[in-house]
């Protein structure tokens, strides 16, 4: 992944080190960052295409499993970062379509029309999905659907029309064949290939790092090849004894599981078809028999996908489930303890204490000697300090039980930083301390309440300037994530040990530090998790002792 230069520090002129990045487990797995992917996709594109017109034509010169778009539409839509990116990604994909085509024997003519064709194919696929299908969210069958229709079965539809009708006039091919061999081949190719790209997150793979869990994801799935050969081998329709095993990785392996099961079962029954093995290998011959082969991946074997889906669905409801019976009962006790507090802090009005200390302060309530005055200062910061639990407490109370209303709209993530950073720089205690903004990308605009989540950040800044001020330096990140906005504030402190993570976001928990200098309630960060709760998003911490912290939020995007 390409490293953004350091920023230099205005006071000194030195160059600052940025904070480490942290992985987020539900970006994609790439072995490339974003600058190199379109150049290897347009390399393994240029491949696929020479594989797919050698080993898999059926209907003239059109293939009936064609896996180069279905690679070109996952990566397009994993790694897009603005319309530069696209138009030099879209290039480079047109120049791997085009050398595959040349190396496997096409005609200059030919080549053309096919470059143009499959662009057209890759592009639409793209734009249908973007606008129908945003999130790229296959985890829900919402999301899976609205992506099955609008990238696989309808992102084809204009191409498929397009190259039945050059063919025709190329060679007189015969149209109907030709665009239909091309749009089930397609279609099945971005169904099949662009859903594994898609599931293929690194969430998905940590949970396949577990030896027992990826020993039984290759079994289930070399059962299922075996289990193909065998159904390839035979000259009887009894394909369908491979749904129950496709049933039972679906149920065991979950989305990733299932999108490769299909990704070797596309592979092996379109080509052993094409070979003539197999039931409608023997039983068909030309663009019919390679029809069957896509209908039996496509209406046959597609559904157990939507099967995960619900599965995966059904998972995430049960953890919210479970999380929100965890939540209520830690609202109960923090609701006692909140009355406990409440009523040992707040013995007096607050308001009359300030009011007085502020006249003793300034000689209105008579001469004042320095050390009274001081005196009187010390009164009102800490009568302030007391208000400001007071209204902290209020929120809690009032987010707990649910008061507090968020407006959700367009927030502009890099604007709320830099506000934000503006105001801590204000403060005494930031004195020495580097603050930096770093928006890695454009677009960086979140679904959120803009008051709301600069409550949010201002509360992680000031953290990290009363704790990890000793570091030096304190980074704003925004980047974007598969789905929606992620927001880092890192800092050099002393960092926290994994036990101190667990107990960071509970209610009146300052970890050990009560008797501290450091000023503090311990509610800050339990009231910012539930107001990015409120607004659709999560938060968290990454950090090693000695090695400082960082604190993320993620919010849907706009």
């Amino acid at each position: 992944m390409s490293r953004a230069l350091d920023p230099l520090d205005p006071a000194t002129g030195v160059t600052a080190p940025t904070a480490p990045r942290v992985r987020d487990l539900s970006r994609p797995v790439s072995g490339v960052g974003p600058p190199l992917a379109p150049i290897f996709t347009a390399m393994a594109v240029m491949v696929l295409v020479v594989m797919a017109i050698t080993f898999a034509r059926s209907a003239g010169v059109v293939a009936a499993l064609w896996g180069a778009g279905g690679l070109a539409v996952a990566v397009w839509l994993r790694t897009s970062r603005g319309p530069l990116y696209d138009l030099s990604f879209g290039a480079l994909v047109a120049m791997g379509v085009a050398a595959g085509n040349l190396l496997a024997g096409n005609s200059a003519e030919l080549t053309a029309m096919f470059t143009v064709a499959n662009m057209l194919d890759i592009y639409v696929s793209v734009l249908l999905a973007r606008r129908f299908a945003p999130t790229l969210n296959l985890a829900s069958v919402q999301g899976a659907c609205r992506f099955l229709l609008s990238a696989a079965v309808l992102g084809p539809l204009p191409a498929a029309v397009f190259a039945g009708g050059m063919l025709w006039w190329m060679q007189g091919a015969s149209f109907l064949d030709s665009a239909q061999t091309w749009w089930f081949g397609h279609a099945l190719g971005v169904a099949v290939l662009s859903s594994f790209g898609l599931a293929l997150t690194r969430r998905e793979v940590v949970r396949f790092r577990a030896p027992a869990k990826a020993i039984e994801a290759v079994v289930l799935i070399g059962l299922l090849a075996g289990l193909c050969l065998i159904v390839l081998s035979h000259h009887v329709p009894i394909g369908f004894v491979t749904m129950p095993l496709l049933l039972l990785i679906a149920v065991r392996l979950r989305m990733l599981g299932v999108t490769a099961a299909l990704v070797v079962l596309a592979i092996l029954m379109v080509g052993g078809t094409m070979r003539g093995f197999g039931p409608y290998g023997v039983t068909f011959a030309g663009a019919d028999r390679a029809m069957m082969a896509q209908l039996l991946i496509l209406f046959g074997y597609m559904p157990i996908m939507l099967v995960a889906a619900l599965l995966e669905e059904r998972d995430r409801l049960s953890d919210r489930a479970k999380a929100g019976q965890v939540r209520a009962e830690r609202a109960s006790e923090a609701k006692s303890r909140l009355l406990a507090n409440v009523a040992h802090e707040i013995k007096s009005p607050v308001g009359g204490v300030i009011g007085i200390g502020e006249l003793w302060k300034t000689g209105q309530l008579g001469p004042v000697t320095t050390t009274q005055a001081e005196m009187a200062e010390m009164l009102v910061k800490t009568a302030r300090q007391v208000e400001a639990l007071a209204h902290d407490l209020l929120d809690v109370a009032r987010a707990e039980s649910g008061a507090v209303k968020v407006e959700l709209r367009p927030t502009d993530v890099p604007g709320v930083l830099e506000d934000v950073k503006r105001a801590v720089a204000l403060r005494p205690e930031s004195r020495g301390v580097f603050l930096e903004v770093i928006s890695e990308g454009d677009g960086l605009v979140a679904l959120a309440d803009s008051q709301r989540l600069t409550q949010v950040v201002a509360n992680l800044a000031s953290n990290a300037v009363k704790y990890g001020g000793a570091g030096g330096i304190v980074i704003f990140r925004a980047s974007r994530i598969y789905d929606g906005v992620r927001i880092e504030v890192s800092d050099r402190g002393p960092g926290l040990s994994l036990e101190k993570q667990a107990q960071l976001f509970e209610p009146f928990n300052r970890l050990g530090l009560e008797r501290s200098a450091v000023e503090g309630h311990g509610i800050g960060l339990a009231l910012a998790k539930r107001l990015v709760e409120l607004q659709g998003g999560s938060i968290g911490v990454t950090s090693t002792p000695g090695e400082g912290a960082v604190f993320w939020v993620e919010l849907p995007a706009a």
